[in-house]
């Protein structure tokens, strides 16, 4: 139960700092960076889960047309 309280309470802190970082122009710049590079990762793992989709799909027709 400790631990869940020192949990919870670094979350709140992080939240907090996360908050006040934001307000100023160094921290929304770092955030609009870090927001980016999520947005870039997220889109290079849809685009490798969509060609490695169609291949297989690909595949499984041949397969299926023999």
């Amino acid at each position: 139960m400790k631990s869940i309280l020192w949990f919870a309470l670094g979350v709140a802190a992080g939240f907090v700092a996360a908050h006040q970082l934001n307000q100023t122009k160094q921290g929304r710049e770092f955030f609009s960076s870090i927001d980016a590079k999520a947005r870039a990762f997220g889109k290079a793992i849809a685009e490798g889960y969509h060609e490695r989709d169609a291949e297989l799909r690909a595949q499984g027709d041949s397969a299926t047309a023999s």
